[in-house]
């Protein structure tokens, strides 16, 4: 059997390949779940009835919807036949009596058309008792309002770390989520059939989760559900668990009325229903010693997960099992607790806590590197893993060497030093105007940190005439998995890409399938689908074989055709041998499957080594800020990532060029706002459209873009010798944020400490510039002491202290949790 590493001559993988749905895409054909229920006769379309008050008791009466022409159904709690719960813990009812934040759906309303649904909806009378509601995380801080387990990653002893280090400074780091706005919103679509089988297409990235779960709410096994995902419109993880409930009402009103009922979301109902990024709030302590190493961490991480649960416990242990991100660290005690809030429970977001954990340490450096009198990249540089060291959560960096290898590369061929000496000319002459540039750099895990997960299923068929089509597990939502895995079964069966046809992912045909999340689908998936293509192409070699006169094993496939080693001009198509096959009463389908070996995680300890693989990158980018308005460009970004030996070159800069847009949109403009104060409106999304909410724009795209792939990078063990790419570039993202504060720097006197709001709008930076001009005049700065207090949104102040003093202690958070 063939292993895993393996790559035959003229391998289809590695080739730049066209997106497999480009064509539908751009031509406006590509079919979307809403648009198979828009042409399915007689369907009916769902419609909310949302709470206008962020927690409160109700009490509902639908009479007056059924006034409304055309309304045929009013889904309420009475009508669930099994389970009233739409949460992965039971704490998310799919009909509430209490609604848990503003725009928390009540009831459904069925109608004939839309507008039917819509003005039957607003005919529902709510009554409201109104509750407490807590809005912020100082809000549930300040309440001790607690969901799920606290977790800790420890190493060492920080408190004595702490103690012995030459310099200490302590702060406070917050920053906001982020909508994942996605082209298209949540939709569903379900029909039952004469069998009494529902089929649900859905928009998800979890159809086995969403079969699971409509299994649980109509009480019934889950071989009477097939789910199908055809593609998304994005997801970014917010498809991940959100889309289960919606397919749960569409199911519902399908078995209540006998006929198909659709369910898609507009986009202000998307946003101020679904969950977001988790926001964090960190409170940190630090050592360097007299060279600017890093000796201790001791940090309190306070996760917002909105009303409920859903996946904050696992968001927040990557967040833990990434806050060293590049970093040795000797000494950590970094303590995590979720706490409970009245506003959309929020959920997966590409780099899932990734991102928060490194925002810390990178925040940290950022802001201490003046204090120190160490240039940031010559810091960051100084404090890289070494091969050999372990993460704080005890698993070995094997090849952490590959940090600086990658880091070098890209200060080389950017020309960073070069670059960086004609900012400080410009900056000399321009009082108005100042630029910086910046390098981060990015260590991510790989692989899900619920061990179950890594596991994939594919079921892949060969017809008499050569033809052949895969099914996998794993769903599309545009990042090209599909036309991964078509390049990966055409590789290993020896074929052109044209060969190959891919079928819509289905619980029916590959059954308990993993998200499409954790930047694993094409490793899972990849691994299943070569897996099957290898039994089968081993069947085939044995018929070839006796075609060809050699022994099985001198069989070669590639190009469509199949030859023995050492005689290649003697050779017979693909086709030929897979008819002498089906002749033969060879079989020609596969079931194949693949889990990841080697992981080991307890969750209780926060330690083992719950990846894979680590993908590295970093990014250099060049901004220029506006002294009056705060206002900035990004004028150049230079990337070079380690996506291993590349499934799909083209895909994977596509998709590096978009992680790192959509992560400079959540650090410098996507601000989501909500109503704290005490009047009726508490608790209420103000920025819920894209006239409120700020999106990357082309406005916002980088003047100059490079995008390199790191070359000899193959990693062993992967599916032909690649890595993931969705996740990591996104946090590449932070070089602009740190070049955004160098520039503000440029505004202040020498070594003054910027401390940035996140996200870094242009009122951030601008009253962040006004700060530095101010400290250039000698004007006293409020924050000096160390205390938190800045007008913008982001970080609080750092200050420093010397060595011995008030270190946390260990055994405790820097923000108590209640029971702790």
């Amino acid at each position: 059997m063939s292993t895993l590493a393996d790559r035959p001559e003229n391998p289809v993988v590695g080739l730049r390949a066209a997106h497999e749905s480009a064509a539908l895409h751009v031509t406006g054909a590509a079919m979307y779940t809403d648009d198979i229920a828009e042409q399915t006769a007689g369907v009916l379309t769902a419609w909310p009835v949302q709470s206008t008050n962020a927690h409160a008791k109700v009490t509902i009466d639908v009479s007056g919807a059924y006034e409304v022409p055309g309304v045929v159904r009013v889904l309420t709690a009475e009508d669930v036949p099994g389970l009233n719960d739409a949460g992965i813990r039971n704490d998310e009812p799919l009909f509430p009596s209490e609604a848990m934040f503003y725009g928390h759906a009540l009831v459904w309303v069925l109608g004939e058309t839309q507008e039917a649904a819509r003005l039957g909806a607003e005919r529902v009378t709510v009554e409201y008792e109104p509750l407490p509601s807590l809005i912020t995380v100082q809000d549930a801080l300040d309440a001790q309002s607690f969901q799920g387990t606290p977790r800790t990653v420890q190493r060492g002893d920080a408190a004595a770390g702490l103690a012995a280090s030459a310099h200490v400074f302590e702060g406070v780091t917050e920053f906001g989520g982020q909508e994942h706005f996605y082209l298209e919103t949540h939709a569903s679509f379900a029909i039952r059939d004469s069998e009494g089988q529902y089929f649900i297409q859905c928009s998800t990235q979890h159809p086995t989760e969403t079969q699971d779960l409509v299994s649980h709410v109509l009480g019934i096994p889950a071989n009477e559900i097939t789910v199908q995902c055809l593609r998304m419109g994005g997801g970014f993880g917010g498809k991940e668990m959100q889309p289960h409930g919606f397919a749960a009402i569409a199911a519902l009103g399908a078995k209540l009325t006998g006929r198909p009922v659709r369910l898609r979301l507009n986009r202000t109902q998307d946003i101020t229903m679904t969950g977001k990024r988790h926001p964090f709030h960190i409170a940190w302590k630090v050592g360097f010693d007299e060279h600017g190493l890093l000796q201790a961490l001791d940090t309190t991480l306070t996760c917002d997960g909105g009303w409920s649960i859903d996946l904050s416990e696992p968001v927040l242990g990557r967040a833990l099992c990434h806050l060293d991100n590049s970093y040795w660290i000797p000494n950590v005690h970094a303590y995590g607790q979720i706490v409970k809030t009245n506003k959309t429970s929020n959920t997966a977001y590409r780099g899932f806590g990734g991102p928060q954990g490194v925002f810390l340490i990178e925040d940290i450096l950022g802001r201490i590197a003046p204090q120190l009198g160490i240039d940031p990249l010559e810091l960051r540089r100084r404090n890289f893993y070494k091969p050999g060291q372990s993460t704080p959560y005890g698993q070995l960096m094997k090849d952490a060497d590959r940090l600086e290898t990658i880091w070098d590369q890209l200060a080389d061929e950017a020309e960073v030093d070069a670059r960086r000496e004609e900012i400080r000319a410009f900056n000399a002459s321009s009082p108005h105007a100042k630029r910086a540039l910046s390098m981060t750099p990015i260590k991510f895990g790989i692989s899900f940190n619920f061990a179950a997960f890594n596991q994939a299923g594919a079921l892949v068929h060969v017809y008499k005439d050569g033809s052949i089509l895969v099914n996998h597990g794993g769903t599309e939502m545009g990042q090209g998995l599909h036309t991964k895995m078509l390049q990966v079964a055409a590789t290993a069966l020896g074929v052109e890409l044209h060969q190959v046809r891919l079928a819509p992912t289905r619980t029916d045909k590959v059954p308990n399938t993993s998200a499409t999340a954790a930047s694993s689908g094409a490793d899972l998936n990849g691994g299943a689908v070569k897996n099957a293509c290898e039994q089968i192409r081993d069947r085939l070699a044995k018929v070839a074989g006796r075609m060809l006169g050699v022994d099985e094993r001198d069989v070669r496939f590639g190009g469509g055709f199949v030859t023995a080693l050492g005689a290649p001009v003697k050779r017979v198509s693909w086709g030929e041998v897979v008819k002498a096959a089906y002749f033969q009463r060879v079989q020609l389908f596969a079931a194949g499957y693949y889990r990841t070996e080697g992981l080991h995680w307890n969750p209780e300890i926060m330690q083992g080594s719950p990846f894979k693989y680590f993908a590295y990158g970093a990014a250099a980018t060049e901004v220029e800020v506006d002294e009056f308005t705060g206002a900035y460009r990004v004028r150049r970004v230079d990337i070079v990532h380690d996506v291993g030996d590349s499934l799909s070159p083209m895909l994977d800069i596509g998709q590096i060029e978009g992680a790192y847009v959509q992560g400079v949109g959540w650090l410098t403009l996507e601000e989501l706002r909500w109503d704290t104060s005490d009047g009726p409106h508490r608790g209420r999304l103000q920025t819920q459209s894209a006239s409120t909410y700020k999106l990357p724009s082309f406005s916002e795209m980088p003047e100059e873009f490079h995008v390199r792939l790191f070359e000899n990078a193959r990693e062993e063990g992967a599916v032909y010798g690649s890595k993931a790419v969705g996740e990591p570039p996104f946090m590449l993202a932070f070089s602009a944020r740190e070049a955004l504060r160098d520039a503000v720097a440029a505004f202040g006197p020498a070594g003054h400490s910027v401390d940035l709001g996140s996200p870094a709008t242009p009122e951030a930076v601008f009253w962040a510039v006004r700060t530095a001009q101010e400290a250039a005049a000698g004007v006293p700065d409020a924050a000096a002491d160390g205390s938190s207090g800045t007008a913008s949104s982001g970080a609080a102040s750092s200050g420093t202290a010397s060595s011995g003093t008030g270190a946390p202690a260990s055994d405790r958070p820097l923000v108590s949790a209640a029971g702790d």
